[in-house]
Order: structure tokens, then sequence, then C-alpha cells
């Protein structure tokens, strides 16, 4: 992608008010040695290569080392339910040269007792999608309507394994919300990531999945595809899916779905964080991002780093409640 001048105005002005910034504090420091960033920026992401998040992180890393120089990489740090990797983030340095995605199991891991960690460790970055779950099946699955599963499940109470992302993260919630409001029972079996969630349908590990719909998207489409989407949780069918119900519409009233932002470790200088904001808000705006979002079915939405910690406030309570309406805290 190709830079305009007043992209490339801007950042050269916030880098070199970063660098005259630090040189004076520092004394003797030289321009050069402060400027920001003069060092590859890594980009953390707490769930298995393949995933959602790990695909729409990679996509970001991948605008933003087209904008900035050096670039930013992706390590994939997973285990504990996200916990591991976010941990990781928190306690690095807060230098802006780490920094991370965070999810909604941010918001839930603490409250699940998994971890002590929650968004708190966090300075925002910006928020760039929400996509809702979804149950999904094998095509050969005896189960071809979201009714099917739910008759099945009543029959056979917690001998239908379903698949998520770890203990606690949001597609276990959401499997475990829905089964509440179908009054039903499911087993559950965690996985370190939605792709591998999925992987274990097709491989016959697990009978559905709750992973998101974007996640298993690949594994639906074409002559090849071999999983099926029984329900959507969101408020609206999918427009790459359209034919697919939402919960609400099969006369089950739960909605459910995940979201994704950046965030570095808390402390970072507030020039450096705001260099990191306005770099990634231009790349969520770029038409790379934009028709890679698109093309494989994520949804988009934006916050900046304020609106975004605003929001995980909000998100932090809502899940506690309803954590512990579903006694998975227990």
């Amino acid at each position: 992608m190709t830079r305009d001048s007043n992209c490339v105005d801007r950042r050269t002005f916030l880098r070199t008010t970063t660098a005259v910034g630090a040189a004076g504090l520092a004394g003797c420091s030289s321009l050069s040695e402060s400027e920001y960033p003069s060092q590859d920026i890594e980009m953390i992401v707490p769930w298995a290569s393949g995933g959602g998040t790990d695909r729409t992180g990679r996509a970001l890393a991948d605008t933003a080392s087209e904008m900035v120089d050096p670039s930013v990489f992706v390590t994939n740090v997973t285990g504990g339910t996200g916990s591991v990797g976010h941990s990781e983030m928190a306690n690095s340095d807060p230098n802006g040269y780490t920094i991370g995605t965070l999810d909604i199991t941010i918001c839930q891991i603490e409250h699940m007792g998994i971890a002590e960690i929650n968004h708190t460790a966090f300075s925002p970055i910006i928020q760039y999608n929400n996509d809702p779950a979804a149950i999904t099946v094998h095509q050969d699955s005896e189960w071809d309507s979201i009714d099917a599963l739910v008759d099945a499940a009543e029959e056979n109470p917690e001998e239908i394994d379903v698949s998520n992302a770890g203990n606690g993260g949001v597609w276990h919630i959401a499997a475990v919300g829905f089964a509440r409001e179908a009054g039903v029972t499911f087993g559950h079996v965690p996985y370190d990531g939605g792709n591998p969630a999925a992987q274990a349908v097709l491989s016959g590990e697990a009978d559905a999945t709750a992973a998101s719909a974007v996640e298993v998207r690949p594994l639906t489409e074409g002559d090849d595809g071999e999983l099926e989407i029984l329900a959507v949780m969101g408020d609206e069918r999918l427009p790459w899916a359209e034919d697919v119900p939402t919960l609400q519409e099969a006369g089950y009233d739960w909605s459910f779905g995940a979201w994704r932002g950046l965030g570095a470790p808390e402390g970072v200088d507030e020039e450096r964080l705001s260099f990191l904001e306005e770099t990634f808000t231009e790349v969520y705006e770029s038409d790379s991002f934009q028709d890679f979002m698109s093309e494989q079915g994520f949804g988009t939405i934006y916050r900046t780093g304020d609106e975004f910690g605003d929001f995980m406030d909000q998100q932090y309570e809502a899940m506690g409640e309803l954590i512990e309406a579903i006694g998975l805290n227990e």
C-alpha cells in the first residue's frame, strides 16, 4: 500500500516529537538513539495460529509494516484460555515495542478464577472487530438443524461434545449460555483457539463447536467444505451465510459474540501510545485491511483507545454478571 504525504508528515512529526521529548529527559541522549520506533514492534497474539485473532492480528501487522519502519511482527503465546499470552504482554517492558491483541477473554478470565489479570493491565490502542459465535457441526452429522441438535442433547445429556477455545473463554461461555437457554447440557472440550476447536469437529474429536462463524467459514465453503453452520448467535444473519438462521429466529433467546482490539502494557509513554493509535487507525481505515476483513467475513467496528477502554470497563462488569449467572465461577 502506498502511503500518502499527509500520512508521512504526521508520522514524521510524531517520531520527531517523541525523540525530542525523550532526548530532553535524558539530557545527553541523541535524537537518533531516542527516535521511536527504532526497532521492530512485537504483537503478541494469545491464541494459536490460524484462528480469528491470529488472522486479524497478522493482517494488522502486515499492513502496519508497510507504514512504519522498522516493521511489526506477530508472536503466538498460547495457553490458559488466553491468560498466558495476555500476562506476557502485560508484564512486558512498557516501552512501546511490545503490543498485543486484546479480546473478550481479558474481561472474563479473572471472573473465572483462571488468572489474576484483566483489561486494566493494558493501555488500549484501538478496537477493530466484533463477531458472533456460531454452532457448527460436520456435514456428515446426523443433525441438520439447530433444533435437531437440541433434541439430541435433551435425549443424551452431556454426551454431545462441543469444542471451544478454552475453559471459561468466549466460545465456552457462548455454548454454555446457549445450552442454558435451550434447557440442555453439553460436554465441553477446550482447545487453544478457535481454529483448533473447528479442526476438532473436522477430525471427529468433537461433535460440534461454538467458535465464531468466521473462524469456521473456510471449512464450510466450496466443494471441499466439510462443516456446516446450524445457527449464528448474532442479531442478524451473516451476509455470506444468508441461509443460516440466528438463534433468535430459531426460538432461542441468546445472542453472543467476541470482539478484538489492540493494547499495550500499562505505562507506555503517551506520545508513543498516540503514535500506535494513529498508526493502527490508519491500518484499520486502509483498503487492504478492510478488504481482508470483508473477504474473510470478519465484522469491523472502530473505537479509539479511550472509547475502547470505556467499552472494556462495561464488558468486564457484564461478563462478571453473566459468568456468575451461568455458574462458571464456581
